[in-house]
């Protein structure tokens, strides 16, 4: 049996059991075209370890790409479909694991005012993308909670945005702030076509959802042209995703400047962010020079005699 097929017979199968199945997809459908057009038994084990090690340091990904191939190849085992799999029987310790990129205050305003309509795709306006910028680093949501949004799933008037069906299945509801709830207003005002619920938020000039892919792309030439870079190569670059580390880091700073409790706080940050635990949100707190400098003021005031906080 040819690859290609039995990639979407799996997708198909997981995707008619209730899984959203989004990232597997785009890993297996990927790894199908690297390996071209060949029989599921033509596919032999170096082409799949080169195909997993791309190019770089080892980073977390390699482990995500083999999970789901396992998945693949265990589906395709049972069906007959290949004797063997040609996958490395397990993960490699990953040494040095990715570090998120947190951007300062000056950064983002930097990137926000370097949107013009030359440095972004010809049918996404600039009111689009700097709005997308704004609500993913405001509310910390992730990329694909943005993009699914529809019109009905934005309260202007409570300050509400309804995210359907995100990772794990959760819905929430996500307050947002006076200044954010404006900017969705005023980009909502600049659009002259008729009000529809189930419309996408954030589309093209056509009224067609935005990619994922353009948009990723766009920020990447956006973070060039205002030269936001760390050393290393392609994957060590600083990534739309991290807008949402970057929220959740200065929320804890703040915290930590207001004097509030960040022990209670973590968990309230932990269900805005839509964490199914505590541990999750700890993941996105990076150690910023800022955050530590906060963090060693608070424990000299308590080690000085402070108040117990």
């Amino acid at each position: 049996m040819k690859l290609q097929p039995a990639v979407e017979a799996y997708v198909g199968l997981k995707q008619s059991l209730g899984f959203r199945f989004a990232t597997d997809s785009r890993i297996l459908r990927a790894f199908s075209k690297a390996m071209g057009r060949r029989n599921l038994g033509q596919v032999k084990a170096a082409a799949v370890r080169a195909h997993l090690n791309g190019e770089g340091l080892l980073t977390r990904n390699w482990e995500r790409k083999w999970v789901a191939l396992r998945g693949f190849y265990a589906f395709a085992l049972a069906r007959g479909f290949v004797r063997r799999s040609p996958l490395p029987a397990q993960a490699p310790r990953i040494v040095q694991s990715f570090t998120p990129y947190i951007y300062s205050v000056e950064e983002l305003r930097r990137l926000l005012g370097a949107i013009t309509p030359e440095r972004i795709p010809r049918r996404v306006s600039a009111a689009t993308f700097r709005t997308l910028l704004l609500l993913l680093y405001g509310a910390g949501l992730r990329l694909g909670e943005a993009l699914r949004l529809e019109e009905s799933d934005v309260d202007f008037q409570e300050r509400l945005l309804y995210v359907r069906q995100s990772k794990f299945f959760k819905t929430r509801l996500v307050p947002v702030g006076p200044k954010l709830a404006k900017a969705l207003e005023n980009y909502a005002g600049e659009c002259p076509q008729t009000h529809h619920p189930d419309r996408p938020f954030f589309r093209t000039a056509q009224g067609t959802p935005l990619s994922r892919a353009v948009v990723e792309r766009a920020f990447r030439r956006l973070c060039v042209a205002v030269d936001i870079k760390r050393n290393g190569g392609a994957r060590s670059q600083p990534r739309l995703h991290d807008l949402r580390h970057t929220m959740a880091t200065h929320c804890l700073v703040n915290g930590y400047r207001q004097g509030t409790d960040v022990q209670s706080l973590l968990p309230r940050l932990s269900t805005y962010l839509g964490h199914v635990d505590i541990g999750s949100t700890q993941k996105y707190l990076t150690a910023t020079a800022e955050l530590r400098d906060q963090a060693s003021a608070r424990f000299a005031r308590y080690a000085l005699g402070g108040a117990h906080e």
